[in-house]
This record gives C-alpha cells, structure tokens and sequence, in this order.
C-alpha cells in the first residue's frame, strides 16, 4: 500500500493543509484563549479585554461575542474590578479618590461603577489614609510655605482632593494652625 495522497481540493472547495502545518484554529476558540490568557494574569475590565483582542486582530464580531460570554459567565464585571481596584490603590499605594476615579476612566469604566467604588469609602479613612501619608513622608509639620507646598503637593499628586489635602495638612500642623498660616 503506498502513501496516500491528498486530492487537489477537500470536499468543502479548500486546498488541503501543507503537510507539517497545523489546521487553522477555530476564530471564537482562538479569541477564547487570549481572553482566558489575558484574565489569568489579573483582574481586567470590559474594555481592557475588548480591546486586547482587537488588538489582536481579532474580529470585532467574535470579540464582541466572546466578551459577552465572559460577562454572563461572571469573569468580567467593571463593577467588582471598580470596586477591586479602589480598596487596593487605597491600601497598597495611599491613592486618594481623585486618582482612583481618573484611573478608572482610563481603562474604560462606567461612571455610575466608580462612583459606587468610591462612595464605600469612609471620608474620614479617606483623611486618615492622607494623614499618615503625610507622617511618613513629613515627619515634622511644614515650617514654611515651600514645605507646606510640598506636602500639598505629594497629598494632591496622589489624588487626594485639594479641600481634604489642605484639611489634612492642617491636622497634621496641628489645631493650632490659622488658615492663614497655610
């Protein structure tokens, strides 16, 4: 019995496969993968998958498909990564509101989720959290305006509204700070 050869076209018109060259893999499944890939590492919004598999030149049809099964199976939800992402900005990194919402909408999250994220926060852990940023990076009270813009500038720069940041600085100067002494 010799080798078997390949006719010149399959049943359904297409040329058969390049001996040594794997069959091309399903569009959805491949689309599947990167997505199940990109999850694996961490926790992703909506967009932020949408998005890698478009650019991935997968077709926006498919993506679309594919994102819509991993929302109704419960892998992506922008409301548990809001809220996800805000409690570990705040603890890992003292990240103020502002910064929180800001990052948020760059990776594409609806408004109403990242107003609920921040709203489950305490204001006064918010002004905690920026009191002990300011103990550990000024131990002393600022003594004079360019340290006292400094302070403000390391409270605001990590999102802290500027109101909070200016009361926070006041606590930390202690209650016998005038206003007009900042």
């Amino acid at each position: 019995m010799g080798r078997r050869a390949w006719p010149a076209s399959d049943e359904a018109g297409q040329d058969p496969p390049e001996a040594g060259t794997p069959p091309e893999p399903d569009p959805v499944e491949r689309a599947r993968g990167l997505a199940w890939r990109a999850l694996n590492k961490r926790d992703r919004t909506v967009d932020e998958v949408g998005g890698m598999l478009l650019g991935k030149r997968v077709e926006p049809s498919i993506a679309d498909q594919v994102v819509t099964e991993l929302i109704e199976l419960g892998y992506l939800d922008d409301a548990r990564y809001a809220q996800r992402f805000a409690e570990d900005r705040r603890r890992l990194d003292a990240w103020g509101s502002d910064r929180i919402a800001r990052r948020l909408r760059e990776l594409g999250v609806d408004r109403e989720h990242i107003d609920a994220a921040l709203a489950a926060q305490d204001p006064e852990a918010e002004m905690t959290a920026a009191l002990e940023l300011l103990r550990r990076r000024c131990p002393n009270p600022p003594a004079n305006r360019a340290e006292r813009d400094r302070a403000l500038g390391i409270l605001v720069r990590r999102g802290y509204p500027p109101e909070l940041a200016f009361d926070a600085l006041r606590r930390h100067a202690g209650a016998e700070a005038e206003p007009d002494d900042f």
